[in-house]
């Protein structure tokens, strides 16, 4: 396996800051989107890198750590996506400030700019824009294989001469190259380091510098025009130098033929067929993460209910352990958490079919497939990639509004986000599928996430007819990547990131959850008198008490109960918790059951064929809706809140608690006259 080393102990040119004990070096990537700028910053970093908001800024870049070898390392910043240092929203202008400011806190001393071999003009005239900000810079020219696919040569040596800087071609996905860009860079740092002008550095590394002249800021192209008029010639001699240069270093077989993306994409991205086909994978994704996830959920709640289970009883015991302490343990953490656990399985295979689409291109083509209806809203057609992060996650799908350069965009795709079905929400669904629906649990699942997005169109168009009336779409302008086989690396390391960041942000959190409702069901509430901390039966509680207190607020919708109500309420701090808030409660209610599967599974029926008035399956169906529409976790509203405002943040809660008990009675209603 290639290494990505800058550096030898005994280079030529060792690099600075790392063998002297100074200041690490600080590199930047920078490029247009889609250009495989974020998988080489992932190849290059492994799993070192991190993603924070920029001080004084609300923008997340991602940073990490380049080791080469025998050194300490180089500090990798991935800025977000660019096409022009021209910003049009606030991600972009930070890329500008970042490269124009010589006194920005945090300013690379190099700029890798990455260059798509295949779309070689657009990365050209990013590199000349970033030329003229008088930082450092290199080219790193990915899609290489892409590019040979569509008979596209580049002339890297000649390409060189040209720009009068390092070209270095790099497949990040197969780890190719990734030595040569290493040795560039490290070459270039220590040049730089050293005091030698960037002019002096260029000359020494590509020989004699650039071959045709780079347009800078400094042209007199406009004469005495007004700023803009300037702004305008100056992109156009960008244009221009850019075909020129590609005119000299391209060769072209079989110019003109269609590729195979190409004659796919006449099928998957049509009107008539693109549509059925990705409802169709994706009723495939779901039936397939549940049927093959139930014997690794049913082998992992065993054990837990199990062998951990009795254990951590026999040990207690043992220690003479107070019945409280016994009690938190066994019925708390291990039953709330272990139940968590028994979906790793389950998250694992969604996250690993989410990879495998991604990496092999098609889920860009959502956003075509949904452009029309995105500007039917009143957005733009990129809006639809926030929302698609959603499903994912609220939390990072609210920073990413932030790629909308329009306001006004950014605060009605806030609003919506909420709606995209996270996949904390998932567990629940399938757990409860699977328990009232058996076999055909996939598609249940499949059509909660249908009404996902349908929440999103309408309750989009209601808000575009009433608080953004003056919103008015915009074509979406999008290159979509190449089909391309995916990667077991790519796949295994995209899983392996989003199953430790499910993990750590859900174990946390329903540790702190568990021990809460633990505690609230551990405390009595008009119990007979010598019932004392810890005793009490859960349904005569400060949980059940408060339970009890609100659960007939879903009489209507078929689940006045309040189990239902405790696990909705431990929902509002986490979706992830109301698993285990149900596996608390049923399992401290009902001790003499010690399975957590079997006896969830049949308390959870009697329950609801009782609150329904023997009408389980709309009530199960209207309880999963609200689940879905009602109001996201805390720290999604914390979000929401920092990113659009208290005052529709609070507008939106509301509303989503409207939409989802109105959804809720009426699938209870509807569905009663048949089930």
């Amino acid at each position: 396996m290639a290494k990505a080393c800058c550096a030898t102990a005994d280079s030529d040119h060792p690099l600075p800051g790392a063998a002297d004990g100074g200041q690490p070096p600080v590199v930047a990537l920078v490029g247009s989107p889609n250009v495989g700028k974020s998988t080489l910053f992932n190849a290059l970093t492994g799993a070192r890198a991190r993603v924070g908001n920029w001080p004084g800024t609300t923008v997340h870049v991602a940073r990490g750590t380049w080791r080469p070898s025998g050194h300490t390392g180089v500090g990798l910043l991935d800025l977000p996506g660019t096409c022009s240092l021209v910003p049009r929203s606030p991600d972009e202008a930070l890329t500008r400030d970042l490269l124009l400011d010589p006194q920005a806190a945090g300013r690379p001393e190099l700029v890798v700019v990455t260059a798509d071999a295949a779309n070689l003009a657009r990365g050209l005239c990013l590199f000349a824009e970033v030329r003229e900000t008088g930082v450092p810079c290199l080219v790193a020219l990915t899609m290489t294989d892409v590019a040979a696919a569509r008979g596209i040569e580049i002339d890297t040596g000649a390409l060189a001469d040209l720009l009068g800087v390092p070209v270095v071609p790099v497949v990040p996905r197969r780890r190719q190259g990734l030595d040569g860009l290493g040795e560039a860079v490290c070459r270039a740092l220590a040049e730089e380091r050293a005091g030698l002008a960037a002019t002096a550095a260029v000359d020494d590394t590509a020989g004699g510098g650039p071959a045709v002249d780079v347009p800078t800021a400094d042209d007199p192209a406009a004469g005495d025009a007004t700023a803009e008029d300037a702004d305008i010639a100056r992109a156009e001699a960008r244009f221009a130098w850019a075909h020129e240069v590609l005119a000299r270093v391209r060769t072209r077989r079989g110019a003109g033929a269609q590729t195979l993306s190409d004659r796919v994409d006449r099928v998957l991205t049509s009107p008539w067929l693109g549509g059925p086909f990705f409802l169709a994978v994706m009723w495939l994704v779901f039936t397939a993460t549940t049927t093959l996830a139930k014997p690794l959920q049913d082998g992992l709640t065993a054990f837990f209910s199990g062998p951990v289970a009795s254990g951590a009883g026999s040990v207690l015991g043992t220690a003479h352990a107070p019945d409280w302490l016994s009690g938190l343990v066994v019925d708390g953490l291990i039953s709330g958490v272990g139940q968590l656990l028994s979906f790793v399985p389950l998250m694992g295979i969604m996250f690993v079919l989410m990879a495998v689409l991604e990496d092999c291109g098609y889920l860009a083509r959502a956003a075509f497939l949904v452009d029309r209806l995105m500007r039917r809203l009143g957005l733009p057609g990129r809006a639809f990639l926030p929302i698609v992060v959603g499903f994912g996650c609220n939390v990072p799908a609210l920073s990413a509004v932030r790629v909308l350069p329009n306001r006004r965009h950014r605060l009605l795709v806030g609003m919506l986000i909420p709606y995209a079905s996270c996949s904390a929400r998932l567990t629940v669904y399938v757990l409860m599928a699977s328990v009232f629906f058996g076999s055909a649990a996939g598609t249940v699942v499949f059509a909660l996430y249908v009404l996902s997005v349908l929440l999103v169109v309408g309750v989009g168009m209601l808000l575009r007819h009433t608080l953004f009336r003056e919103l008015r779409g915009e074509s979406l302008v999008l290159e979509l990547p190449p089909y391309r086989l995916p990667t077991v690396r790519v796949v295994g390391t995209q899983t392996w990131q989003r199953l430790l960041a499910f993990l750590k942000t859900a174990g946390g959190v329903v540790v702190a959850t568990v021990t809460a409702v633990w505690l609230c069901a551990a405390v009595p509430v008009g119990t007979a008198p010598g019932t004392g901390f810890g005793a009490a039966p859960v349904e005569h509680s400060a949980l059940g008490a408060a339970s009890r207190a609100v659960a007939p607020l879903f009489a209507p919708a078929g689940f006045d109960d309040w189990h239902a109500a405790a696990a909705l309420g431990t929902g509002f701090v986490a979706k992830e918790a109301v698993v285990s808030t149900m596996a608390q409660t049923y399992g401290t209610d009902a001790p003499e059951n010690p399975s957590p599967e079997g006896g969830l599974s049949t308390s959870l029926r009697e329950t609801f064929d009782h609150a329904s008035g023997g009408h389980p399956l709309p009530a199960v169906l209207a309880f999963l809706v609200f689940l879905l529409a009602y109001t996201p976790c805390m720290t999604t509203i914390a979000t929401q809140w920092q990113e659009i405002g208290g005052r529709l943040t609070l507008t939106a809660t509301v509303l989503q608690v409207m939409v989802a008990w109105l959804l809720a009675v009426a699938v209870f209603r509807i569905g009663g006259l048949w089930w």
